[in-house]
């Protein structure tokens, strides 16, 4: 009998036990902010990103223009090979297809080259910003007292308060030159 008088005490005292830790868990939840920050778009909205795109964009154009005499070329020559191929000596269309090959293996070694070059440039350009962004994320989160931060593509959905993407921005663009 006296089991049964201290098993209703023991079910009150278990549930209390199980709210009050579910209570600390969300209160403990609370306490840790996550943000959410579009790295991309803060480099790309940054004063020293846009001049990073736009060395870049110089650059990949100086390339098409380079490139743009060998491909007309190689154009050409692929027309004059269709157009005049039915006249010519077995001979001749070997020694045209050849040139062709050449000519179109090495513009494809010239824009392996120069994408080569653009992905060092590439780096070279955004390595240094990227390491900038990188402690600029790490003081705002100190001083915001963020606990995570997660990058804008792997969010499915967030609401602009928790977006810290335009402090960011604001940041870099006050970074020394």
């Amino acid at each position: 009998m006296k089991v049964f008088k201290t098993l209703p005490v023991f079910i009150i005292a278990a549930v209390f036990f199980t709210v009050a830790s579910i209570s600390g868990n969300s209160v403990q939840a609370a306490d840790t902010t996550i943000v959410v920050l579009d790295m991309q778009k803060a480099l790309s909205d940054s004063e020293i990103g846009k001049k990073a795109q736009q060395s870049m964009e110089e650059k990949v154009k100086e390339l098409q223009e380079k490139f743009k005499k060998d491909e007309d070329e190689l154009m050409a020559l692929q027309e004059e090979i269709e157009k005049k191929s039915s006249v010519w000596s077995e001979e001749k269309k070997q020694d045209k297809s050849i040139e062709f090959q050449k000519k179109r293996r090495d513009l494809r070694v010239k824009q392996d080259d120069a994408n080569l070059e653009l992905k060092k440039l590439q780096e070279q350009k955004l390595s240094p910003i990227l390491k900038e962004m990188e402690e600029i994320v790490d003081k705002v989160a100190k001083e915001k007292g963020y606990k995570i931060i997660l990058p804008k593509a792997a969010v499915v959905y967030t609401e602009k308060s928790v977006e810290i993407t335009d402090e960011v921005t604001k940041a870099l663009n006050e970074m020394p030159k």
